[in-house]
């Protein structure tokens, strides 16, 4: 199963469990590090999420994974928080954090401006994210995929 498929088919069994738990299903990863394989499944709730949040979350979805068996692979499970630098990925991310300050890391440097920069989240659509400076007078667009990465920024 490619990987992609392996995430989505995680995030249909993991999705309706956090929510039965009060939780919100931030992201799914499954990545390869050195020899082995990680399945990371990220939670969050309003107010934030402990590690009693995170062993609740894991002891509800061990079965279903196992049941479903969407990995191949030998594997660890990991459920954690997003942390406050949590890298927006999905579009509701974006939709919900318009507003907020972000800082970015570009894959290739923007002209100009460098490699990495923070702003404010001013729009997102059809992958287009659209940046302010703090000042309010300078306003770029980027393209999401052009973006090593892009998370809040929560210590200003």
């Amino acid at each position: 199963m490619a990987k992609q498929n392996t995430v989505s088919r995680v995030r249909e069994i993991a999705e309706p469990i956090a929510a039965e738990l009060g939780l919100e299903l931030w992201d799914v990863r499954y990545v390869k590090e050195g020899a082995n394989y990680y399945l990371r499944i990220f939670i969050d709730k309003d107010g934030g999420v402990d590690i009693n949040d995170c062993e609740k979350m894991s002891r509800a979805i061990d079965k279903p994974l196992d049941d479903a068996d969407p990995i191949q692979d030998a594997y660890t499970l990991e459920v954690c928080s997003p942390g406050l630098e949590r890298e927006l990925i999905r579009k509701e991310h974006f939709s919900r954090f318009i507003g907020a300050d972000i800082m970015v890391k570009m894959i290739r440097p923007i002209e100009g401006i460098g490699k990495e920069f923070k702003g404010v989240l001013t729009a997102f659509s059809d992958g287009e994210v659209t940046i302010t400076d703090h000042s309010g007078e300078n306003e770029i667009t980027i393209s999401q995929k052009d973006a090593a990465w892009i998370k809040l920024d929560d210590f200003d």
